[in-house]
């Protein structure tokens, strides 16, 4: 052997450690997924979120040929589920289908953050945005949204209402801002929760979401009063917008699929083509439009572009309705 081709055989024997390791790496993206996926929901069963999540699991998990398991991580206004998805491995078998609390409004309403919303976080796609729905228990005395105003007005800190996210508590404390009214804030971990109380007398009244609140209206166990967007929405048309009685009072949350950062990009490329494919189904439209959501797609760079702009805005909408961080 020559001294040439002694010194090209060590250099290419001192490459394999670095290459081999990157090679299987490569090799094992390419077959994903050979297990089954995880989706963290930060939210309980029943809520929004939770309905969304299975909704696109199902399409998901039949293009990709692997069960999509739900994995509801309840908690910390959300918090606790993105953590796990934040320091989750970054191998496309943990997802996060969450919604603008805890990427949008948490920075602004909790002094103490776990997690980076945007440096954490692969985005993936958009999937709907829903208005919030404003519901009272239907003994309260009050049919509509002024009547609501003026008996809070009548008994300052003694109505009550509640919340079980930020697209539920922010829309709550800025009715109380523009209305210039006092009603004592009572806080859940969930939607379904919070609003389980409402339908029981224990509270007043809350903003839910339109997927968890649209049957309770329509079964009666709720009154609905408003919703929280600028027109009304097709699933309850005789539901009038709170912008009627206060100009300008507009609010929708909304619902995204994100992985782990660094996230391999085939990964994600093909995550974000099967999920566009899912949400842009027409019968999986239809489903949604039945629930009051309004189904949303985009690509990743959307999903981030987006993502950045409603952290300003949330941030924005929490100062202005005087909320103080927790």
């Amino acid at each position: 052997m020559t001294r040439r081709s002694f010194l090209r055989a060590a250099c290419s024997a001192a490459a394999l450690p670095a290459f081999l390791p990157w090679a299987a790496h490569a090799e094992g993206m390419a077959a994903w997924p050979t297990k089954p996926i995880r989706v963290i929901v930060p939210f309980g069963a029943g809520s929004g979120n939770d309905i969304v999540a299975r909704l696109v699991g199902d399409p998901l998990s039949r293009a990709l040929g692997q069960a999509v398991i739900i994995d509801n991580r309840v908690g910390a206004n959300g918090s606790i589920g993105a953590e796990a998805v934040a320091r989750a491995p970054a191998d496309g078998y943990t997802l996060f289908v969450t919604t603008n609390t805890t990427q949008a409004a948490n920075p602004s309403l909790m002094k103490r953050l776990g997690y980076d919303p945007v440096k954490d976080f692969a985005p993936i796609g958009r999937i709907a945005n829903t208005p919030a729905l404003l519901v009272v228990n239907p003994a309260l005395p009050v049919r509509t949204v002024p009547e609501l105003i003026a008996l809070a007005k009548s008994r300052p800190g003694k109505l009550t209402y509640a919340s079980g996210s930020a697209g539920t508590l922010v829309p709550g404390a800025m009715l109380t801002s523009m209305a210039g009214i006092d009603m004592l804030h009572v806080p859940y971990k969930t939607i379904p929760q919070a609003l389980n109380d409402v339908v029981a007398g224990q509270v007043d009244l809350m903003f839910t979401d339109m997927a968890t609140g649209t049957p309770q209206v329509r079964a009666g166990k709720v009154r609905a009063l408003g919703v929280s967007s600028l027109e009304r929405v097709t699933v309850l048309p005789e539901v009038p917008t709170i912008a009627q009685t206060l100009k300008g009072f507009e609010l929708l949350a909304w619902y995204a699929m994100y992985a782990p950062a660094g996230t391999p990009a085939p990964v994600i490329d093909r995550l974000a083509r099967e999920l566009r494919r899912a949400v842009d189904n027409p019968a999986l439209r239809e489903r949604f439009a039945a629930l009051g959501l309004q189904p949303v797609s985009s690509t990743p760079q959307e999903l981030a572009d987006f993502g950045r702009s409603e952290l300003a805005r949330w941030t924005q909408l929490i100062r202005s309705a005087g909320i103080e961080p927790e």
